[in-house]
């Protein structure tokens, strides 16, 4: 089992938002290291970080587990999407996502400030400068401190 974790804006679509629905697809991403980590990497039953970014504060509010294989992104079909690309099709799709179901969400955020200063945790990948992939893997022991301070048990 991998660990990974995934960002999204609350105002976009947040934790309570998944906790809602229960499973969502993870449309949308357009950054092809992202893509590949959801495309060959991760795996059904894999667990994620929620992040909530361009937040106040920005940080992890809760977790979810990866609910099947990749699948084509739909959204790269839609002309009316946002997310369209005219140069991908059904029969050759370059954009694929996961669908992520609800594990736990935090009582509080841990917010980035707290990742940063944190020596176990300072090394991830959400806590370097310049840092800007919605999707990153997380390494099990930094997964198993944040579920710590998180007041969880995956």
């Amino acid at each position: 089992m991998r660990h990974w974790l995934i960002k999204s804006e609350p105002e976009v679509f947040s934790i309570h938002d998944l906790a809602r629905v229960g499973r969502e697809p993870w449309t949308g991403v357009r950054n092809y290291q992202a893509r590949n980590f959801m495309w060959r990497d991760m795996q059904p039953g894999d667990l994620a970080l929620f992040y909530h970014s361009n937040a106040k504060p920005p940080g992890i509010v809760g977790l979810a587990r990866v609910a099947g294989p990749p699948l084509p992104d739909p959204t790269q079909f839609d002309p009316a999407s946002e997310y369209h690309d005219p140069k991908s099709s059904p029969a050759n799709p370059r954009w694929w996502m996961v669908e992520f179901d609800h594990v736990a969400t935090f009582p509080a955020t841990l917010t980035l400030n707290e990742l940063k200063t944190d020596p176990l945790l300072a090394e991830m990948g959400v806590c370097q400068r310049g840092s800007r992939l919605s999707i990153t893997p997380v390494e099990p022991s930094q997964f198993a401190h944040i579920c710590e301070l998180g007041g969880t048990r995956p």
